[in-house]
């Protein structure tokens, strides 16, 4: 089959994104057991960065190895293509986690989910403002408006902070802004490289970079048995498949149609952390349905208004 032809196929898109998503909801409790796991204290930055380092290195090489396999040939950059990753890598990896976990450890879970989901809004905002890949429409601003409403519903609580900071919110924002650029530059390079080698060695070159800068800064991890292993493991796996499917995604379909799906990844979050952290995040059966209806609605009606401008 076509490739073009499948992966913009309307229920390709819905659940090869839902996948991605639910992989990346997951990661937000296993990044916490993990971090118990190799003994990370919670405000330590540089051990959080190298632990984030290794688990990209790792990504890397297995979705290398995985993407040489499907395609029966090594995926490996050229000269042409080498730049490219090291840019990608600049703002899909580098950029976008370090600031994160900066300021992840000076701000609440609840400010960095919602500030984090405001990655949608700045992805449709640079596609179509500064790269000039789509068109922005009433009708996608009106379903980003929607979804992002309920990642707002399901993280709001009675003892909500309204406090901000550039250290700790300021941070976040920038990693959603450097999430935003990273998008449009991957469907910009998919036209003329491979999406699973740029993903792939994108990870390899940030992973090492952020592996080097954690331990420089004096970042470290405790020792830990076949289980933190395993973890380890499964997180680079979530990041190899993920961003491989999600490069694919963006190389045939504009930015917004996917990148609004991303409303879902705060929400698979919050119900994956009560199953599998007991945490209680204080919001009831019926505010959590509610989240996934709006985050749902503003992902129909994006891809609803999408349509003419698929590539």
């Amino acid at each position: 089959m076509d490739k073009k032809l499948f992966f913009t196929r309307r229920s390709t898109v819905v659940v090869l994104t839902l996948i991605c998503c639910l992989l990346w909801g997951s990661a937000f409790p296993c990044i916490k057991i993990g971090y118990r796991m190799f003994s990370i204290p919670s405000g330590s930055s540089s051990s959080q960065i190298l632990f984030a380092g290794i688990r990209f290195l790792l990504a890397g090489v297995m979705a290398a190895a995985a993407g040489s396999i499907a395609e029966k040939h090594p995926l490996i950059p050229d000269r042409h293509s080498l730049p490219k990753v090291c840019i990608l890598s600049l703002f899909q990896t580098v950029l976008q986690y370090t600031f994160f976990y900066t300021g992840l450890s000076r701000t609440t879970g609840m400010k960095s989910s919602i500030i984090t989901a405001s990655n949608v809004f700045l992805a449709l905002l640079v596609s179509a403002l500064v790269f000039r890949t789509e068109k922005l429409t009433l009708r996608k601003v009106a379903g980003c408006i929607i979804g992002f409403s309920g990642v707002v519903l399901i993280n709001l609580t009675g003892s909500s902070d309204l406090s901000l900071s550039f250290a700790g919110e300021g941070m976040v924002f920038l990693s959603a802004l450097s999430y935003a650029f990273s998008a449009s530059i991957t469907k910009i390079y998919s036209r003329s490289c491979d999406p699973v080698m740029l993903s792939s060695w994108q990870f390899i070159v940030g992973g090492a970079f952020m592996s080097a800068a954690g331990l420089l800064t004096g970042g470290t991890l405790g020792s830990t048995g076949p289980e933190g292993a395993l973890m380890l493991a499964y997180l680079a796996f979530i990041s190899a498949a993920a961003f491989s499917l999600w490069s694919l995604l963006l190389k045939y379909n504009p930015v917004s149609s996917v990148a609004v799906f991303g409303f879902m990844n705060p929400v698979f979050g919050v119900i994956l952390s009560a199953l599998l952290l007991s945490e209680s995040s204080g919001t009831g059966p019926l505010q959590t349905a509610a989240s996934l209806l709006l985050a749902a609605a503003g992902i129909i009606i994006v891809n609803f208004s999408s349509r003419p401008d698929r590539t």
